[in-house]
């Protein structure tokens, strides 16, 4: 079976792969595998961009989501049509040919990965540029374009999927797109001491809550970061030299830049 695996962590915002996906069928009809894409209002492998903590401690973090060929897809279930099925390779795909338009699809995919075309009178969505890879094709557009390799195609049972999550396992659903260092929530800030209005460095720096403690010290510019832990309330002490500060701090939200953070 045909797979995904996309690493965010590895993945730089250039766009590529959404560039890719649109140049390869904006303009193109690949029938019988899909009409053209138009040229405005769909992205069938969209890049999500998204700045995350407060400021001075921001992160942008990236990643791409194309459709994500679920097993049991309830895109298939939805259509009267019967035109939404998957391939003998794992690649779910709308026949154009038969899509009566009723876009239940579109309304059934919690992935909001199905688009109409309102031109056409069809529901469309990304289809594992199967037009290339049953030509011989190794990958995807998107996949071939990114130089990362943060987008990668293969037969699943030769790719690595070791610590790979789905992407929203609240919606229940198995996938043929696997994601590998999934942001999770970070805490981070710059500690200084008000005696001498200097920053504090190599202080200890200690996250007590769930799958803690974690610890970490203040770097040479005095900022500590605890990254890639749970949504959850955590208390937070950092000590230095006798001085010391404590405060409880929940990233149930969001991530969290407590700015600067004075000694006493």
């Amino acid at each position: 079976m045909k797979a995904f695996v996309i690493d965010p962590s590895e993945c730089s915002g250039c766009y590529c792969c959404q560039l890719a996906c649109k140049d390869e069928h904006c303009g193109n009809d690949w029938m019988p595998y899909a009409k053209p894409q138009p040229e405005t209002g769909q992205f069938w492998g969209r890049m999500v961009e998204y700045e995350r903590g407060q400021i001075p401690q921001v992160r942008i973090a990236y990643n791409f989501i194309p459709c994500q060929h679920c097993i049991d897809a309830p895109c298939i279930t939805s259509c009267p049509a019967s035109a939404i099925s998957t391939r003998d390779d794992g690649l779910v795909w709308i026949d154009p040919k038969k899509c009566s338009g009723c876009q239940l699809c579109i309304m059934a995919c919690p992935y909001e990965a199905i688009f109409f075309n309102s031109q056409l009178n069809i529901a469309q969505k990304c289809t594992g540029c199967a037009h290339l890879i049953d030509r011989g094709w190794n990958q995807p557009r998107c996949a071939d374009v990114c130089f990362h390799e943060a987008v990668i195609f293969g037969d699943e049972s030769d790719l690595d999927l070791s610590g790979a999550e789905t992407l929203y396992p609240e919606y229940q659903l198995t996938t043929r797109v696997h994601y590998k260092n999934l942001p999770k929530r970070f805490i981070a800030g710059t500690v200084y001491t008000p005696s001498d209005n200097e920053v504090a460095i190599g202080a200890t720096c200690t996250l007590t809550g769930e799958g803690g403690p974690y610890t970490t010290s203040t770097d040479d510019f005095g900022d500590f970061w605890f990254e890639q832990i749970p949504a959850a309330e955590f208390s937070l002490n950092i000590s230095k030299d006798g001085k010391s500060w404590s405060r409880n701090v929940s990233t149930v939200e969001m991530d969290i830049g407590l700015g600067d953070i004075p000694l006493a």
